[in-house]
């Protein structure tokens, strides 16, 4: 799986999680939709690392807890 992949996958995990829409991420993280939006889409392949950390801020957990997945072990570069 790729990273970004990977990555879409925890957040669309942490949305369900948290029983939020991605319009409650961005009002949470203060990104912009457009840049959350386009990324869970897949037109755009990376985030870069403070926007994600932003996002985590937005789900109320660490990057630790959000790279703290299996899904990580095997990812391979996009």
């Amino acid at each position: 799986m790729k990273l970004s992949d990977a990555i879409r996958k925890r957040i669309n995990y942490y949305l369900e999680l948290k029983h939020m829409k991605v319009w409650d991420l961005c009002k949470y993280s203060g990104i912009p939709c457009s840049t959350i939006s386009t990324f869970m889409s897949g037109k755009t392949e990376l985030l870069k690392l403070h926007t994600l950390l932003h996002i985590c801020n937005g789900f109320d957990i660490t990057l630790q807890e959000f790279f703290s997945d299996p899904v990580f072990d095997t990812v391979e570069q996009d």
